[in-house]
């Protein structure tokens, strides 16, 4: 057990950064004790540490802190207490019940940076979640031990979504224990009481583990939330055999944070002012979702980010998008439309889709369906921008014909109720009534077995 040293050697002061003169060994991640001249005692972690001096990032912000503040060096790193106690609990973005119930009587304390998954050990995600939702069954399958994040737009639905994607999500077939780790980062005091009475009111909260780092709680706090999530979400996968969904909201708060934080540092920039290495951040956090060889649980990832101006190239979905399996994209158009969920299916991509679809786990026609779905509404948009300059009466009955198919589309599958369940089967017939608006010989990307099978003819 290392010794506890006290220091009184704070040579700076920088926002939520300490600079602290130090003659001993410290570790990286280490935890840290201040405690102000009346008393008050604050946390805070080892970020830095060169040859004498070591940056301290402090959680509760450095208001009222001076050079006479005194410095403990724990020799601890930042754990979570850990016990399936946890479901149906909400806490702060430091790890500590706000729900008014007890403190959490730990099973054992886990270090929130989790250990990293050996690339041989992890098993290949193959198996099919069902959200409810058909633009993501249908045409951007989930499945387990997938990392999915959805891309928004600043007053774009994908708070609702989330929430809708936690209450309906879940494996066909297997009565298998199965829970939601939520952690909202940056989120207002309206948002976190939204998001509680949801989960209250559904029921869902029973199996739910909740983390909520408000808008007002310190920037540094938003680098712990994630972790602590995870930390939550290993421990239950893992150790207890559960199948874990993590829906992380908002990532691009987590990423102001991290830029914050290296302008205090006065770290050289990168792209837009964010740190060089937000990339190899972001992957300690993307990187804890899959599936772990010979062990029964999963973690199954959601994270939202929001793309600061609606831009697509911007570096936090950009490098989300080089570390995950696709994304979930939301569209202000037909959000103008009043279409819900907003999900433009074109750009949105689930990489391990036809790991997780076909015969024995979603339906035979599942992939040929999407891939016809995808084609006729690509032209039909195409057809949309087509009839705008030479007006819909200069196209072929045909051409009429897909951008009719691309409306209904939108309107039918896309478009449900923000409670609507939909199973695989629902979403599938709505496909094929779709697709039974064009003649047979249109659905060029569909078998003939499986037209005959599932066509609806007009006699039907």
């Amino acid at each position: 057990m290392k010794v506890v040293k006290e220091y009184k050697t704070i040579e700076q002061i920088t926002g939520p950064l300490v600079f602290v003169k130090k003659a001993e060994d410290v570790a990286y991640g280490e935890v840290v004790e201040i405690v102000l001249e009346n008393g008050e005692k604050r946390m805070g972690q080892v970020l830095d540490v060169s040859e004498d001096i070591v940056v301290v990032q402090i959680f509760e912000g450095t208001m009222g802190m001076d050079k006479n503040t005194r410095v403990k060096f724990t020799g601890e790193i930042i754990k979570l207490p850990v016990s399936k106690e946890m479901l149906g609990r909400i806490f702060n973005g430091r790890g500590k019940p706000i729900d008014g119930g007890p403190e959490i009587i730990p099973e054992k304390e886990l270090p929130i940076t989790g250990a990293a998954i050996n690339p041989y050990s992890r098993a290949s995600p193959s198996e099919f979640i069902q959200t409810g939702i058909s633009a993501i069954d249908g045409m951007n399958t989930l499945v387990r031990g997938q990392k999915l994040p959805i891309f928004s737009a600043s007053g774009l639905p994908h708070n609702e979504l989330a929430l809708q994607i936690a209450r309906q999500a879940k494996v066909l077939g297997k009565e298998e224990e199965f829970a939601v780790v939520f952690a909202a980062m940056g989120i207002t005091n309206e948002e976190a009481q939204r998001f509680i009475e949801d989960f209250e009111k559904t029921g869902a909260l029973e199996r739910a583990v909740i983390f909520l780092n408000l808008a007002n709680d310190p920037a540094v706090e938003r680098l712990l939330t994630p972790r602590l999530a995870l930390t939550a979400a290993e421990y239950l996968a893992f150790d207890k055999d559960m199948h874990v969904l993590v829906i992380l909201t908002d990532m691009t708060n987590y990423c102001e944070s991290l830029r914050e934080i290296a302008t205090a540092r006065e770290e050289v920039p990168g792209r837009r002012g964010y740190p060089g290495y937000m990339y190899t951040d972001l992957a300690t956090i993307y990187e804890r979702a899959g599936r772990i060889k010979g062990k029964k649980g999963s973690i199954t990832q959601i994270p939202i980010l929001t793309m600061p101006g609606d831009d697509i190239t911007h570096p936090i979905p950009d490098l989300t998008g080089y570390i995950t399996e696709g994304q979930i994209v939301l569209s202000r158009e037909l959000h103008r439309k009043g279409i819900y969920p907003p999900i433009d299916v074109l750009p949105s991509l689930s990489r391990l889709m036809n790991a997780g679809i076909g015969k024995g786990k979603t339906r035979e026609d599942h992939k040929q369906v999407a891939d016809q779905l995808y084609a006729l509404y690509a032209e039909g948009r195409e057809l949309r921008g087509l009839a705008a300059i030479v007006g819909e009466e200069a196209l072929s009955e045909r051409e009429k014909l897909i951008l009719k198919f691309a409306d209904e589309f939108e309107k039918r599958f896309i478009q449900q109720g923000i409670n609507e369940n939909r199973s695989i089967e629902d979403t599938l017939e709505i496909a094929w009534e779709l697709l039974s608006m064009l003649p047979e010989e249109e659905l060029t990307r569909i078998s003939p077995e499986l037209k005959q099978k599932y066509y609806k003819r007009k006699s039907e």
